[in-house]
């Protein structure tokens, strides 16, 4: 939320000289965090000048510029080349004198252009960073100012105002709005807040049409609870929107459109209440408030036709549907030009429809996102006589009888507050007073109760339910400085589980092999979930009831989607040698069970372990896993150094890494995988146990998601390795004695997988053998078609005595004659 300083003074006296620091840290007080502040970034001198007279020059260019004598209130007349037309002599305009600074940034100077020296600019709207037009220099008439020459045109049009901007959360709608800031700024300081809904008062006006014909609402409540009308006639479409309105907007960022569209859009700000005008002249009749039909269509004001949900909820006149509401109206009643009679709506319309519209829509809007949010019922009224009071004094018009009013809306509900119970919760030693005296100032009622006072919410507070918010309100009006801090003392004895210990391990092993933590984002495409639920391809998936993204609407079934795009968003920022992993949940439903259809606990006490019982029961089941991604170079090239690709081996090093930091030994034996290459793809297994996978992507795969050729992948349960691994990690010994190494190559069938041969060469090798790997894998002349030559670098070690050669060759040749016997393997010369 944007709040320009000079807009926030007419409701709270903001100290004159108070900076942007100032206005923040009294903001951040009571609860907000500051995001930046934003102003026109106009200095030095800049005036109010008047075009004496002007004369055309056309260029060799093709170009024709005006040669122009312009008053600026000096003794005498400055030059100025200006290459606009849409100006007469007399005009008077905005001139920005040598040592100006406009939006950029861009200094002013004399300078010499097409022959003359231009002593200064005359500048546009877009120059002076008031709006987006810039076919031709700002004309003042145009903005209802008759203002004399030389006046200082910064303090004329505001541009010396600033704006700060906040991060309003969700649970506090109310603060997108001045009126809103406002009181939390009087809250902060102690200074007297002016409620602004009390500038206009509502005239009663009855007579229009309108019907809330709401059949599908939504848990229980329907579309629209408040519904205002007024009608205001002969407004003048042609007038401008003033300065000082056009600069305010703009700070908020807002974006000027027109004196009509603009009083709305101002309105909305000042007070939170979004307003929609109508021209009434482009109506059908009435109004209905209403769900949309099947099939049915709306081109809303963007341009665009919308096919229609059964559950957006659609104001309609006789001609069918003319806007979704509280999202955007329909271009077929838009204010235009042509106007001359409006018909304003505020309404309250219900958070959950609204949210759900916008984003169905992939609509997001200023009404929208403060209804979503919530909007006090109690204003739209206030709301609309501002609008019509507006219209009035800036668009000529005057306001007719018609109108309607339609009141629904639930009055808040009390809540009982103990006495004690504040303290008892935050840890403070607040008194009485302090406590009444924080809940009145929010807007609260109270009354005595049983078990202390009985507190009744104001209408824009819907976020205040139950006692432990109203004690959060009471910590935040009084100052969380009153509260304690406290180091807890952890107790003696304890420390991380063995759980813990493990996991930590496991990551600390990763990063410490060169691989980077992220935490990617949980929710997911069907399609991601589909190509990486499991190596057989399952797609059980949890769907939101309400997704953030409605493109990523599943809980994730695998880490990998999410590494993808990380992968995919460092890789178009630049950055292509990457080493990534991820340790997190995933949410793999079992078939057949139904998640998250009982009621949830109140959130005022403690759940019991019944409770929590069928909590966890109603949830699915979160394996803890562990992935990792590999592209680009390992080692990059250098002189006398080749650079070395990451790829399988890369993916599969990083499995054993996983695998030894919790005390086991992988098995890794050729695998299939949906997303993954036929011939680059183990599967990872503890024993008879699977436990994971590895690989590189499908290269179309790859390429799809705009990723290298070669991207290597792991995934790996980690939460069954911790069960898998021994209670208590046994350390080795240091071999003191010395090894001997020997090289074996078997020549196997082609089709044989060469992790088989080598566990069984381990196998038949018996207890000399310390270390195996495999170092070759030849396919060529020598070797019969069909076949491959495996070569594996053995190492034996015997732990009381020195291995002869002759000892270390019988153990090679009985792990050889082992996998001779399994597999057909016979040594090569």
């Amino acid at each position: 939320m944007r709040v320009p300083i000079g807009w926030l003074r007419d409701f709270v006296d903001v100290p004159k000289g108070a900076t942007p620091e100032d206005v923040h840290a009294a903001l951040v007080k009571v609860g907000f965090e500051e995001e930046d502040v934003h102003g026109f970034e106009v200095s030095g001198p800049i005036v109010v000048g008047q075009v004496l007279e002007f004369t055309p020059e056309p260029q060799t260019n093709g170009k024709t510029i005006n040669w122009c004598l312009v008053d600026v209130g000096e003794s005498e007349p400055r030059g100025i080349v200006c290459g606009a037309h849409n100006f007469v002599a007399g005009d008077k305009v905005v001139v920005t004198l040598p040592g100006a600074v406009l939006p950029g940034p861009f200094p002013i100077a004399a300078r010499t252009t097409y022959g003359h020296v231009s002593d200064g600019m005359i500048a546009s709207a877009r120059e002076l960073g008031l709006g987006e037009e810039h076919d031709g220099i700002l004309r003042l008439a145009s903005l209802g100012l008759d203002p004399e020459v030389g006046t200082d045109a910064v303090a004329l049009l505001g541009l010396d105002d600033w704006a700060v901007e906040i991060n309003v959360t969700p649970d506090r709608g109310y603060a997108l709005s001045i009126r809103g800031v406002a009181r939390e700024y009087s809250h902060s300081t102690g200074l007297e807040f002016r409620d602004p809904a009390s500038a206009a008062t509502p005239v009663p006006a009855s007579g229009f049409p309108v019907t809330i014909a709401d059949r599908a609402p939504i848990r229980g409540r329907i579309g629209a609870s408040v519904f205002v009308t007024r009608v205001v006639r002969g407004v003048d479409p042609g007038r401008p929107s003033p300065a000082w309105m056009v600069g305010r907007l703009k700070l908020a960022g807002i974006r000027s459109i027109s004196l009509l569209v603009d009083i709305t859009n101002y309105v909305m700000i000042e007070l939170g209440q979004p307003i929609h005008g109508y021209d009434l002249d482009r109506l059908s009749g009435g109004l209905v408030v209403r769900r949309a039909g099947e099939g049915e269509t709306l081109v809303t004001l963007d341009g665009t036709r919308r096919a229609l949900h059964p559950q957006d909820l659609v104001i309609a006149d006789d001609s069918g549907a003319i806007g979704l509401a509280g999202v955007m109206g329909g271009e077929a009643t838009e204010i235009g030009p042509s106007t001359t009679s409006v018909l304003i709506e505020a309404a309250t319309f219900d958070p959950v429809s609204i949210a759900r519209t916008a984003r169905r829509h992939k609509l997001p809007s200023e009404a929208s996102r403060r209804f979503e949010r919530s909007v006090d019922p109690l204003v739209a009224e206030p709301a609309a006589a501002r609008v019509v009071q507006l219209l009035e004094e800036l668009a000529g018009g005057h306001a007719d009888e018609l109108g309607s009013r339609h009141y629904a809306a639930e009055d808040p509900r009390p809540i009982e507050l103990p006495t004690g119970y504040v303290n008892d919760l935050v840890g403070t030693d607040y008194s009485l007073q302090e406590e009444r005296s924080a809940l009145t100032a929010i807007g609260c009622a109270i009354e005595p109760g049983e078990l202390g006072v009985v507190v009744t919410p104001p209408s824009w507070r819907p976020d205040l339910t139950d006692k432990a918010t109203l004690a959060e309100e009471v910590a935040r009006i009084v100052g969380y400085e009153r509260i304690p801090a406290v180091l807890p003392v952890a107790p003696p004895g304890r420390g991380l589980t063995r759980e813990q210990r493990l996991r930590r391990s496991a990551a600390q092993m990763l990063a410490a092999n060169g691989l980077v933590e992220v935490l990617s984002s949980p929710f997911v495409a069907a399609s991601s979930n589909a190509s990486f639920g499991s190596p057989a391809g399952a797609t059980a998936a949890i769907r939101l009831a309400n997704p953030l993204d409605a493109e990523a609407p599943y809980l994730r079934t695998s880490l990998i989607p999410g590494l993808l795009e990380v992968a995919r968003r460092n890789l178009s920022r630049g950055l292509v040698d990457l080493g990534l992993y991820e340790l997190g949940s995933v949410f793999r439903p079992e078939a057949g069970r139904r998640y998250g259809s009982g009621p949830l606990p109140s959130g005022v006490r403690r759940p019991s372990d019944g409770e929590l019982a069928e909590l966890l029961e109603s949830i699915p089941p979160q394996p803890l896993h562990v992935a990792a991604l590999l592209v680009g170079t390992a080692v990059p090239k250098q002189p006398g150094q080749q650079e070395v690709h990451r790829g399988l081996p890369d993916a599969l090093d990083a499995a054993r890494q996983v695998a030894a930091a919790v005390g086991l030994e992988l098995v890794i034996r050729q695998g299939r995988h949906q997303a993954m290459h036929p011939g680059r793809t183990a599967e990872l297994f503890v024993g008879d146990r699977p436990v994971g996978f590895a690989g590189e992507l499908l290269p179309a795969l790859a390429e799809e998601l705009d990723l290298p050729r070669v991207t290597a992948v792991v995934e790996a349960d980690l939460g069954l390795l911790i069960d898998l691994a021994p209670r208590e990690v046994q350390s080795s010994t240091i071999a003191s004695l010395p090894a001997a190494t020997q090289d074996l190559s078997l020549v196997v069938p082609i089709d044989v997988p060469a992790g088989d041969v080598l566990a069984a060469v381990i196998e038949g090798s018996g207890p000399l053998l310390e270390h195996a790997r495999i170092v070759d894998d030849y396919r060529g002349q020598g070797v019969p078609e069909g076949a491959r030559s495996l070569t594996f670098a053995l190492r034996f070690r015997a732990r009381d005595r020195t291995l002869t050669a002759a000892e270390a060759s019988d153990a090679k040749l009985a792990g050889a004659a082992l996998a001779g016997e399994r597999f057909g393997a016979t040594v090569r010369e």
